[in-house]
């Protein structure tokens, strides 16, 4: 049995709706048609009695209009009574009065995150459709030095797209204020008013680039400026700057009448497959809408390559979870729909099942839910090292337990998990190494520098039935390879320059097909360079989720053996079947395998 380790301390916010009314009346509002809805204030209550029951630490209020409800000082404090923080999400309008924010502040009002569409009257109040500036704007010295995190956000629409530069101007005098610009949503009035009030993407990235670089040259790098929901290829150089609900450490949310809580996602945006699939920045960035993207389509955005990308993401221990009574799972017992069935992992541990959290943003979660709940690419880090190298070794497989199979609930949780004995990755690198020993020929390695099957090519070579190229990008990794074999023709290079016609009798590409810089060139170059009847046999390794019983080790510095991608077997085909090669073998990753795929393909 492993210990867990300590609880790491992190902040886990709960938005909870308390309604949905409010005193503006935003174009472009996400509640536009149920306005007249608020939650009773005993719902409230025990939502946030049950946000304390999940581990939460701060509740943060939302409408609507949070402020507008007279129960609000009760809200603040119940929480500080309970130990939580408190936070508003609001249009700011309440807090001008100094006394209620006094009073808030004494009751752990820690986080606020304010609209703000305007830097001047005008422009303001033309999109909340108030006489609502004056009071707003009088929010910000009340908030602004008391050591809050305070966001002022600015929806960007086609009214005040333009305008962007008054907010900046606006709010210089306050350098603690986070000023922050976000895409507008096609949702509620956005969506009913969407050709009046949504710009192009392009156009809100172009204008959002100037007003942050704008800012900064003002306040010099004193004010922080941040963007919501809009592609990261149109924001370069801006990619930190991503602010959403998640980099806030939102954990759940809970809607007005909803049971309970849920997690919080990005379902209302979407990743186009043929760009966003081969992009390096894909794991952080929000891609588009799904409303924005059904009228305009994919043409404002593109692939960023070239830069690498992280192969795993870490689960970090979060709590006990309970015990196991015979057949009864705490997990079920206490409510499945708050914890997110991508990024929580229970593990069964003896009787007890812990708690882990993996907030990686290398990944999308549409990403991690793949890897975990498509095809079980989960495991435990079971070395004393700073990161695995030896997965054989290093790793034990998870596999979702026996328990979950009859429960009614096992759509929407993300299951019960248990170490499985058996080591999946020497069972399945056999075939690799089988098939590289029945090469005869010659024979070219791309990406050789690992050396990880030297000894069956050596057999080979040895026995005077191969002759053996490798093609290595890194100096220095191909200067060692030569020391290691040096009946070994070495060249530092890439396949992508590859200008051999019709020399080899095979090619291989092992567990160096992520590190290709531009897989359609090399593959061409590739089939170039083999003869007819020759083979190509291509593996390496979908991303994968590592449990960690301590804290996971920096990423190092980029280097030229990195990865550029994560794909699995289905896109490396889809890349190699623009060529006349024609498959003979392939083998997917999948629940019970190992997290390394295979494909065979013969030169007609």
């Amino acid at each position: 049995m492993v210990a867990p380790p300590a609880i790491l301390p992190r902040a886990m916010k709960a938005l909870v709706k308390v309604g949905y009314g409010c005193n503006n009346h935003c174009t472009f509002c996400h509640t536009y048609d149920v306005r007249d809805v608020d939650a009773p204030t005993e719902e409230i209550d025990r939502k946030i009695d049950r946000a304390v029951r999940l581990g939460h630490t701060m509740i943060v209020l939302s409408g609507g209009e949070p402020t507008m409800r007279r129960e609000l000082l009760r809200w603040a404090a119940r929480s500080a009574a309970r130990g939580l923080d408190f936070g508003l999400v609001t249009n700011g309008r309440m807090l001008a009065y100094p006394e209620l924010v006094d009073r808030l502040v004494a009751l752990r009002l820690r986080y606020v995150y304010m609209s703000l569409h305007g830097g001047t009257a005008r422009v303001h109040n033309s999109l909340v459709r108030a006489d609502a500036f004056e009071q707003t704007f009088a929010a910000v010295p009340n908030l602004a030095g008391r050591g809050l995190d305070f966001t002022v956000n600015t929806v960007v629409t086609r009214q005040n797209v333009e305008h962007l530069r008054g907010v900046v101007d606006a709010l210089l005098p306050w350098p603690d204020v986070v000023v922050k610009f976000s895409m507008v949503q096609p949702k509620g009035g956005g969506e009913r008013l969407f050709e009046h009030i949504i710009p192009r993407v392009s156009d809100v990235a172009a204008s959002v680039k100037d007003a942050i670089e704008y800012g900064l040259a003002r306040s010099e790098g004193r004010q922080s400026f941040a963007h919501d929901g809009i592609p990261f290829c149109l924001l370069p150089g801006h990619e930190a700057r991503y602010d959403d609900l998640k980099t806030h450490r939102f954990a759940t949310m809970i809607e007005v009448g909803e049971p309970d809580f849920f997690p919080v996602d990005d379902l209302a945006k979407v990743q186009p497959e043929e760009e966003c699939g081969r992009c390096a920045l894909r794991g952080p960035c929000p891609g588009l809408y799904a409303g924005y993207r059904e009228v305009h389509g994919d043409g404002d955005i593109h692939a960023v390559v070239g830069r690498t990308r992280s192969n795993s993401f870490t689960y970090v221990h979060e709590a006990s979870q309970g015990t196991l009574e015979g057949p009864r799972c705490p997990v079920r017992a206490d409510g499945v729909t708050p914890w997110d069935r991508a990024r929580i992992l229970f593990l069964r541990d003896g009787d007890r099942v812990e708690r882990y959290r993996t907030e990686s943003r290398d990944f999308t979660d549409v990403e991690i839910g793949r890897a975990k709940l498509e095809l079980g690419q989960v495991y435990v880090d079971a070395s004393t090292k700073d990161a695995p190298d030896d997965f054989a070794r290093d790793l034990v497989a998870l596999r979702r337990s026996a328990i979950c199979a009859g429960c009614d609930a096992k759509a929407a949780c993300g299951g019960l998990w248990e170490r499985e004995g058996g080591d999946v990755f020497t069972r399945d690198d056999d075939r690799v190494r089988a098939l590289v020993a029945g090469l005869r020929g010659d024979v070219l390695d791309v990406g050789c520098g690992e050396g990880r099957y030297e000894d069956v090519i050596a057999a080979r070579v040895e026995a005077g039935e191969a002759r053996w190229v490798g093609l290595e990008p890194d100096a220095r990794r191909a200067a060692a390879m030569r020391a290691r074999v040096p009946w070994a023709e070495v060249r530092v290079a890439e396949a992508e320059g590859l200008d051999d016609v019709a020399r080899f009798d095979h090619v291989l590409v092992l567990r160096s097909w992520n590190h290709l810089r531009d897989p359609g060139r090399a593959v061409a170059a590739m089939a170039r360079a083999m003869r007819p009847g020759g083979t190509l046999v291509v593996s390496d390794n979908v991303a994968f989720g590592l449990l960690r019983t301590r804290p996971p080790a920096e990423r190092r510095p980029e280097v030229d053996w990195e990865h550029y991608r994560n794909d699995d077997a289905a896109r490396a085909h889809e890349v190699i079947s623009r060529t006349a090669l024609e498959l003979v073998e392939r083998r997917d990753v999948a629940p019970g395998t190992s997290n390394q795929w295979v494909l065979v393909y013969r030169r007609p």
